[in-house]
């Protein structure tokens, strides 16, 4: 696989916004998907959810702790995949 080169700061937020937005239109699609959706989540999805605790941490260690929430309450709709988010309904 070809390595892409690192894009701003401000390129790589859109392009990952842009790429989460197809990939959730792509799961709502009506088409048959090319593998069952429990293998998605269970595999590429979960692999990248560790990877986003991984992040979490290193940044705890950094000094830079990211901003926590109680997900378990936050507002979260459908189809929300940019990055205007509403505000934590309930910060740790």
């Amino acid at each position: 696989m070809a390595q892409l080169a690192p894009l701003s700061w401000a390129e790589e937020r859109l392009r990952f916004y842009v790429t989460l937005a197809a990939f959730d239109d792509r799961l709502a699609a009506e088409a048959e998907l090319a593998a069952p959706a429990e293998r998605l989540f269970q595999g590429p999805v979960a692999d990248a959810l560790t990877h986003v605790g991984q992040l979490a941490m290193l940044r705890r260690l950094a000094g830079v702790p990211a901003h926590r929430e109680n997900f378990y309450v936050a507002e979260i709709a459908t189809g929300a995949v940019s990055a205007e988010q509403p505000a934590a309904v309930k910060p740790f």
